[in-house]
């Protein structure tokens, strides 16, 4: 039960909080509908049915009281103080077809008023007579004919009262909406901002508004999104400054070993003194694409195409397709050397890598595939930690410093994306990239 309310609730907040207000309200208006027609419309349209068939055997009694062609038609003329239309034949008798009738329940109850007030036979149609009700009634002497109008059958205050109810209804269902819609805009924008934010987009001070916890709510995210960001840049520039700083004494280690002369021992320093090298670097690139950039609409196939155009100078074959129209929200810097960082990755380890870009839905995915080593299921969360190789199939000797997929998870999670690790169909290594358009 509660499984089959929960899929067809309403998912939006205004939406739930209009059927919180609603549901109530229409609840206690058929429990008065259902009230009101089962007591008082009840109790009306019986009595008005009865006024009705006590009406046309009062007439009938008054002609039989009163013989005669000269007091019939006086008790006829009176009649029509009563709302009745009614004539006498003389000698005839009921028709032999069947009656036409509707199938309403006021039909109903007026046919078993007859039959106990009346209690002789009767002709009665409902249908073929516009707003009239025709009663034939047969007489030891002839035939009665009676027209009633059928708004004698029921009491219009009864559609007032629908009118009414329905009318208030409806109007302050709008009012209640129209309400919950101020009230909830505020927190539809906030969450449109919270959304934004963690796709790593620019997003200005939001001004609170709404009610007292929503303004608060707002002003605590304000806060934080300042934290954030004032901790991200000094963590940015914490390492571009020490990156910075260490291709001084680098240099100079360098300068020394060139001097010394080759040996041995000196082959193994330089060999370190390059691995510290391409740290450095790699961490002057990270803090380039980490700092002050602004994000821009770009379409991602060009920043693909000339990430693989240098990786296809190396002399591996890449092959690359991708959808048209792929513009997204980006870091054009920061995204590049993701990429570069990802497609690299497979280079390096592979003779054929395959690159494809499409569009899902609300997300952009790209899927670098090779037919390397491939990654042990083990170790496909622990490649994007700092400094981590797969020694078995990915041994240092092949070139690399361990932090290409790092900078790579950490530039693509700062998009609001992600990257996986899974298997290539050849075997390999399937990269595959998500990011929220």
């Amino acid at each position: 039960m509660f499984a089959l309310l929960k899929r067809f609730a309403p998912r939006t907040l205004i939406g739930r909080s209009v059927t919180i207000l609603v549901t109530p309200m229409i609840v206690v208006q058929v429990v008065a509908t259902w009230a009101f027609y089962d007591r008082h419309w009840d109790i009306v349209t019986k009595r008005l049915v009865s006024t009705v068939a006590g009406d046309i055997a009062m007439v009938i009694e008054g002609m039989e009281a009163f013989p005669g062609e000269d007091n019939r038609v006086a008790v006829l003329r009176v009649s029509e103080t009563a709302g009745l239309r009614s004539s006498f034949a003389a000698g005839a008798s009921l028709p032999g077809e069947a009656p036409v009738i509707g199938g309403g329940i006021l039909d109903r109850r007026l046919s078993r008023a007859l039959t106990r007030k009346l209690g002789r036979p009767y002709h009665m149609e409902t249908e073929g007579y516009g707003d009239w009700i025709r009663i034939k009634v047969q007489l030891t002497d002839g035939l009665l004919d009676v027209f009633v109008k059928k708004r004698r059958l029921f009491n219009e205050t009864t559609y007032l009262f629908l009118a009414w109810l329905i009318g208030t209804s409806l109007g302050m269902i709008g009012i209640a909406v129209i309400f919950m819609r101020n009230q909830v805009r505020p927190i539809r924008r906030l969450a449109v901002a919270v959304d934004e934010f963690g796709k790593g987009r620019d997003v200005p001070d939001l001004v609170p508004s709404g009610a007292a916890e929503i303004r608060t709510l707002t002003t605590a995210f304000n806060i934080t999104r300042a934290r954030i960001r004032r901790m991200i840049a000094q963590r940015t520039e914490m390492l571009a400054g020490v990156s910075h700083d260490l291709r001084t004494p680098l240099t100079r280690l360098k300068l020394h070993l060139a001097i010394l002369g080759e040996d041995r021992r000196i082959a193994d320093l330089k060999s370190d003194v390059g691995e510290m090298e391409s740290l450095v670097e790699e961490y002057l690139a990270f803090a380039a694409g980490e700092g002050t950039e602004a994000v821009v609409d770009a379409d991602v196939a060009p920043i693909l195409d000339e990430v693989i155009s240098g990786a296809r100078r190396d002399g591996v074959d890449v092959d690359f397709r991708a959808q048209a129209g792929l513009v997204v929200p980006i870091r054009p810097n920061a995204f590049r050397r993701c990429l570069t960082n990802v497609v690299s990755n497979a280079v390096r380890h592979a003779e054929h890598v395959s690159v494809r870009a499409r569009r899902t839905r609300d997300t952009i995915e790209i899927i670098v595939d090779d037919d390397g080593p491939g990654i042990p299921e083990t170790a496909r969360e622990d490649v994007f930690k700092p400094f981590y190789r797969v020694d078995d199939s990915r041994n240092p000797a092949t070139g690399g410093t361990g932090l290409g997929l790092t900078i790579a998870r950490d530039v693509i999670r700062g998009h609001g994306g992600d990257i996986r690790i899974e298997t290539a169909p050849a075997g390999g290594v399937r990269a595959r990239l998500r990011m929220p358009v």
